[in-house]
């Protein structure tokens, strides 16, 4: 198990995968482990200090999420954030009760008292608030050094023990100097170095898959979206050319001429691919499916079962390689704590018990920004790494219903004008992600002097840095427009366009 500089135990804030953000963007390295973690893996990753995240519970609930006792014992700094410093305060013989006032959103943060973990930043800070409960007594040893209007133990410490909490979020945007407050920690409180970088994770990344696979084969599933692409690109520099079968399967729920397009791609690479025309298997077992869980479930057997076909053309193939991410596995399972399932990945969960190989995942503890930070690190065109987020169920679950030509028609051309306008107005890389959503929803309309009842296209653009949070995106409407436009005149079945402006969360990105 690798040294982790500062590990973060979850306890199912909806944040809490931004503090590995904040921290690895400052060069520090960060993990986050379930609060439940084992004290003899946290020893075993050897850090220099511990976050304890935020949290839905009430420490005082008799089922209340608690760590390993353990940790105290340690000798580590820690700092506390909002559940993590009601935690510390009830462990160390303080007072939690619920607020009297709840306190969601923005606050002044006024600083009281000097401390390292508030080096360089101004005397009254704007933070993010977002809890109920609140210390009634903050315990013996520590001292206040920070309030807010609703909260007079806003930031307490105990210098002796090198533990200090904060009732509000530092991970989060809208706390100014959050990410200030937790540089100071790792750098100045645990001693941390800014070692950590792309760079240093593509040679750690390499040296682990040669570890793990040895002198055998490993199958690589592409789809030719970034994520994948980055993972062959890794395991290209990794191992040798005969050693690397990378398969993309053509379900038939790609965009518009997308097939083509991969496997150009992979020849500039220098990459071999084999091409695999599943489409009549994923239309076939996605006939009169219409509930989006289904959908995903079923995509993701299929897509098993044909690698695992194609895996017995070859000899000596023991593993799959796939481009999961950290926010797939986070919307998935609660592998990283008390977090909600918010819906299933297809790439998430494991492998079926028929088969034998193992998962090579070499993205899976990182983000989308650092998976494009990595390609290019890689030396993959910008072009490519620009590309905009593509689900592994594809237009699946951009078609609200049951998947069939007619359907995929539609999403596809609306697909391609959107896209073609974003590129011709300068937008297309101002936007994190954008798709059109066929909602299966007939409307009335009228076309010259005749009535029409047709179907209605979702055009859904989104702002975001990882896909963990997300804003709809503000396009000038003589831009929606356009597009508006094109898809209603030129794609015979489709006569209304709506825009959504819905935001993550509470809503997701893709509508399925």
């Amino acid at each position: 198990m690798k040294h982790v500089p500062i590990l973060v135990l979850d306890f199912g804030s909806q944040y809490t995968q931004l503090i590995a953000r904040k921290l690895r963007e400052s060069g520090v390295y960060c993990e986050v482990v379930p609060y439940r973690e084992d004290i003899a893996d946290i020893k075993a990753r050897a850090p220099k200090g511990i976050i304890l995240s935020g949290g839905p519970a009430s420490v005082y609930s008799e089922d209340a999420y608690r760590p390993d006792d353990a940790i105290w014992d340690m000798g580590l700094p820690i700092l506390g954030i909002c559940y993590g410093m009601q935690l510390i305060t009830q462990h160390f013989g303080g007072e939690v009760v619920p607020a009297d006032h709840h306190e969601y959103g923005k606050a002044k943060l006024k600083i009281e008292d000097e401390c390292v973990i508030f080096n360089d930043v101004s005397d009254l800070e704007v933070v993010w608030m977002s809890h109920g409960d609140r210390a009634e007594n903050i315990p013996e040893g520590f001292r206040v050094i920070g309030t807010s209007e609703n909260s007079p133990y806003a930031a307490i410490a105990d210098e002796s023990r090198n533990i200090y909490a904060f009732q509000f979020h530092p991970e989060v945007h809208h706390s100014v100097e959050g990410v200030r407050m937790l540089k100071n920690f790792a750098k100045h409180i645990c001693g941390c170095e800014s070692t950590w970088n792309m760079g240093s994770f593509a040679k750690e990344k390499i040296r682990d898959i040669r570890a793990q696979v040895g002198e055998r084969k490993v199958l690589c599933g592409v789809s030719g979206g970034v994520d994948s692409s980055v993972v062959a690109a890794l395991l290209h520099e990794a191992l040798p050319k005969e050693q690397l079968v990378c398969v993309f399967v053509d379900q038939g729920l790609l965009r518009k001429d997308e097939a083509a397009q991969v496997q150009t791609m992979f020849r500039m690479l220098d990459i071999d691919l084999i091409t695999v025309d599943a489409r009549d298997i994923f239309m076939g077992a996605l006939a009169g499916v219409t509930d989006p869980e289904r959908k995903r479930k079923i995509i993701g057997e299929k897509f098993i079962e044909v690698f695992d076909a194609e895996a017995k053309k070859h000899t000596d193939v023991s593993f799959l390689a796939q481009g999961t991410l950290y926010t797939d596995v986070i919307e998935s399972v609660s592998v990283k704590g008390p977090s909600k399932t918010i819906k299933s990945h297809h790439n998430v969960g494991g492998l079926p018990d028929w088969m034998t190989f193992e998962l090579v995942e070499p993205l899976r503890e990182i983000f989308k920004d650092e998976v494009r930070a990595l390609g290019l690190e890689l030396g993959l065109p910008k072009d490519m790494i620009g590309r905009h987020p593509f689900p592994g169920p594809g237009l699946a679950i951009r078609v609200m219903g049951e998947v069939n030509e007619e359907a995929l028609r539609l999403i596809r051309e609306s697909d391609a004008i959107m896209q073609q306008e974003l590129k011709a107005t300068g937008y297309y890389d101002k936007v994190w992600q954008a798709f059109t959503v066929l909602l299966n929803v007939q409307s009335v309309g009228v076309m010259g002097d005749n009535r029409t009842y047709d179907n209605t296209v979702c055009v859904r653009m989104v702002e975001s840095v990882d896909g963990m949070t997300a804003t709809f995106a503000h396009i000038p409407h003589d831009v929606l427009e356009g597009i508006s436009r094109r898809i209603i005149n030129e794609i015979d079945g489709i006569n209304r366009v709506v825009y959504d402006i819905s935001s993550k969360p509470p809503a997701t990105i893709e509508w399925e």
